[in-house]
């Protein structure tokens, strides 16, 4: 990866991360990867769409993933989402379920949250790849420190952020919030929506509504959560 790839709002942000042996070895294993012949998700072109469509400038919500989901189809480069058309995965379905208790907004009819991402929700996964059908496959290859570098430069601005926490994994990137945060920022942690998780917490955390009280109250505008059929 280049840092003419990197959409450029972000490049200061994370062309230093890009020089690094880190980043070098991560480019040199996707590489290696594809040229055997594996299948990696998302596909190429949309491995840093959560970039592309939400410029640094115009965070205000940051939800932080895992890493992409594994089935054909279904990744598309922003955390928890999926395409139109593709049925949404549990964790997906469990988020729908606290937004409409959260607001009392009805189900959406597809899980893409591109809707979101425009407004200025980061829908950004710690690890960027994986390969088919093998969950967490591409941990430890090098995108923590890429991931990382977004997190500390949306922490380091004085604008106000909500950071969406949900799972012991996300939670770990706390701590580039509480040591380069500058300004007013939010940090909201609960279970991970995930079915093994979501009833110890997740629900009833009421992400949507505690964002958009902070953003209003600090003069950034609130989210409008609603994904309907008109999106």
């Amino acid at each position: 990866m280049t840092s003419d790839a990197v959409p450029e709002s972000w490049r200061p942000a994370l062309g230093p991360v890009l020089q690094t042996p880190e980043a070098r070895r991560l480019g040199g294993f996707l590489r290696t990867e594809e040229d055997a012949g594996k299948a990696i998700y998302p596909l190429r072109g949309s491995r840093l769409r959560a970039l592309e469509l939400t410029p640094l400038d115009s965070v205000k919500v940051v939800i932080l993933g895992q890493d992409p989901y594994h089935g054909p189809g279904q990744a598309m480069g922003l955390s928890f989402s999926v395409p139109r058309g593709v049925p949404p995965p549990p964790s997906l379905q469990n988020i729908f379920k606290e937004l409409h208790d959260d607001l009392g907004l009805t189900y959406p009819d597809h899980g893409d949250l591109t809707h979101w991402a425009k407004q200025g929700v980061l829908l950004l996964n710690n690890t960027l790849t994986v390969e088919a059908h093998k969950a967490g496959s591409h941990a430890g290859k090098g995108w923590d420190a890429i991931t990382d570098a977004c997190v500390a430069a949306v922490a380091a601005r004085e604008q106000a952020c909500v950071f969406v926490l949900w799972g012991g994994h996300a939670q770990k990137k706390a701590g580039r919030i509480k040591t380069l945060h500058s300004g007013p920022h939010l940090v909201l942690k609960s279970p991970h929506p995930s079915p093994l998780s979501s009833y110890r917490g997740f629900f009833g955390s009421k992400p949507f509504s505690q964002a958009n009280v902070f953003l209003e109250a600090n003069g950034r505008g609130a989210i409008d959560w609603r994904l309907s059929r008109e999106e």
